[in-house]
């Protein structure tokens, strides 16, 4: 079905006032009768739009990881060296989802709980930023910069590590001031870079 502007626009509008009182109550603990409120559409409204609550919070995390891909896919397109592309492609995803707590509050707890609702959310895109990590590995080796047997090996790596650190980093636990901050992104960048073991 094709949306005429004003239904587009109402439909965004209740999404967002869902995101919002998301981020203030938590998902759990909201209501549609809540979201309706916050709207101020009502809970017809609300229904002609959405079936459950189930289903908004699903979309308002589906647009959270939209946002947050269309940032990476942003750094990915750069006109970089390789290299320097994967260090801004893990700086702006670190950052990235730092923010995306920052923006919705109380829903990092739904956003980053390892649950099968949004697992099965994230997973699509999960596939499509390592697709972009491929891309920039990929160009490194057209560019002689890196030397990898296994591009799809690597990159299952490097995603899977930096999904490893984003509660730690987000919670402060990888440093709360900015030389720490500074000193535990530069860990990162190196581990990936150089590894642990020492060139003989």
């Amino acid at each position: 079905m094709i949306m005429s502007e004003t239904t587009t626009k109402t439909r965004e509008q209740l999404i967002d006032a869902a995101r919002q009182v998301f981020a203030r109550k938590g998902i759990d603990r909201t209501t549609m009768n809540d979201i309706a409120t916050a709207s101020k559409k009502g809970r017809r409204t609300l229904y002609m739009y959405f079936k459950n609550k189930e289903e908004l919070s699903t979309i308002v995390i589906e647009n959270e990881m939209e946002r947050l891909y269309e940032m990476l896919e942003a750094v990915e397109k750069k006109d970089l060296p390789a290299d320097e592309k994967l260090v801004s492609f893990i700086y702006a995803r670190l950052d990235a989802f730092k923010s995306t707590v920052t923006r919705n509050g109380s829903l990092r707890a739904n956003f980053f709980h390892d649950s099968w609702h949004v697992a099965k959310v994230r997973k699509g895109y999960n596939l499509q930023e390592i697709a972009l990590i491929k891309k920039i590995l990929n160009s490194g080796i057209k560019e002689g910069i890196f030397k990898i047997p296994d591009i799809e090996t690597t990159a299952l790596v490097i995603h899977y590590s930096l999904k490893g650190i984003e509660v730690p980093y987000i919670r402060g636990l990888l440093g709360d001031s900015p030389d720490r901050v500074s000193r535990s992104r530069s860990s990162v960048i190196d581990l990936i870079f150089k590894g642990i073991k020492i060139k003989k």
